[in-house]
């Protein structure tokens, strides 16, 4: 097998129904390509649907929910392929939406990971929420989309037609390499779910890999199909895997742009580290004001879950050592680089932009390390 396409399911059993004929129609023509359904242990009909109505599907069968993250290391611990596809059971495909993916891995080794552009479901012709046309994250790890800033949705017209380097791509149809999904350890389960893809996404650029958005392919996706937007456990995943993600990757980008701009090795690290803690304190400032907006208008469950998601992060955190930072620029200082880390506050910008803000992003906005 050289592509497997997995559905990481739980109690879908209606979007299965309604996307999975569609997807193995999509692949059928496409050599070494195979969809496999993982089911994390759902509680309504869905494993029934898969024997009764897809008994050509392979499907794997958990004993219990291991969340998006565990989910999908032990699906793929148990599938030999040359490359990975994450796909939401929520997501509509395209008739040719896998090969111009396939054929941009193949033709660029460089790459650990590409994605397709994501349009909305219900409004087709608007760029969809989780990932847009690929996605970046701001000075404080505000992550945001080309196509989409904040809550705000931008139409496709055309403008991101063109394959682009970005941060992170969305976990709702994701290629990766196996080899790099492996090497890196896959998604890290102390996320659970949520952000967990833009962490493995950042992780492979400073490992020297590229992410890419391949606008030729494009997919729908209908969104929320496990978690509404207004769920308490959704804010408090959001909350805690963001300082998690941070945690992983904000000291050794710094030190790397340190790095790169002239600075010896041993005090780029040192450097990047302290940048790494102030910015990591201003995004717990920020995070705080929001809980108190929340206790404000009383909205006591959104500020229940910011404190509880303090509690965890603090209990799940791993502290960057300053060895650690030297170790990785000694080894990667002068292959890796990362994209699409906006410099300012992306809030702010939405704020005094508008529905202006896409257009008053520039690429001069962005770090280029």
């Amino acid at each position: 097998m050289k592509t497997a396409v997995v559905i990481l399911n739980w109690n879908t059993e209606g979007f299965l129904r309604e996307f999975l004929p569609g997807l193995i129609h999509s692949i059928a023509k496409v050599e070494g390509a195979e969809v496999i359904v993982a089911d994390n242990a759902s509680t309504d009909g869905s494993l029934e649907v898969m024997r009764k109505e897809f008994p050509q599907v392979r499907t794997l069968q958990f004993e219990r929910n291991f969340g998006f993250t565990g989910g999908y290391n032990k699906a793929f611990s148990q599938i030999d392929s040359d490359y990975f596809v994450l796909i939401n059971s929520d997501i509509e495909v395209t008739e040719d939406w896998l090969e111009p993916l396939v054929d941009w891995m193949d033709h660029h080794p460089e790459c650990g990971a590409c994605a397709p552009k994501l349009h909305s479901w219900q409004e087709r012709t608007m760029f969809e929420y989780a990932g847009a046309a690929g996605g970046y994250l701001d000075r404080f790890g505000y992550p945001f989309c080309r196509g989409r800033v904040l809550k705000r949705l931008e139409k496709d017209n055309g403008q991101y037609d063109f394959p682009a380097d970005v941060l992170w791509a969305t976990g709702a149809c994701l290629m990766v390499r196996s080899t790099v999904y492996r090497q890196l350890g896959g998604l890290d389960e102390r996320f659970f779910a949520h952000m967990e893809e833009i962490d493995l996404c950042w992780r492979m650029q400073l490992e020297g890999y590229k992410v890419t958005v391949v606008p030729e392919s494009v997919v729908y996706h209908v969104g929320g199909g496990t978690l509404p937007a207004t769920s308490p456990f959704k804010l408090f995943l959001n909350y805690r895997n963001n300082l998690l993600m941070l945690e992983n990757n904000l000291a050794k980008t710094l030190a790397l742009k340190n790095l790169k701009r002239g600075m010896h090795a041993a005090d780029a690290a040192a450097q990047g580290l302290r940048q790494a803690r102030w910015r990591i304190f201003q995004r717990k400032c920020l995070d705080w004001l929001s809980a108190g907006i929340y206790l404000v208008t009383l909205n006591t469950g959104s500020f229940k879950a910011v404190g509880k998601a303090y509690r965890e992060y603090r209990q799940l955190r791993s502290v960057a050592d300053i060895k650690d930072i030297r170790t990785y620029l000694k080894v990667h200082g002068q292959d890796a680089g990362v994209s699409g880390i906006y410099r300012k506050w992306i809030v702010l910008s939405s704020m005094l932009n508008g529905k202006e803000v896409f257009s008053s992003i520039k690429e001069k906005d962005f770090y280029n390390i």
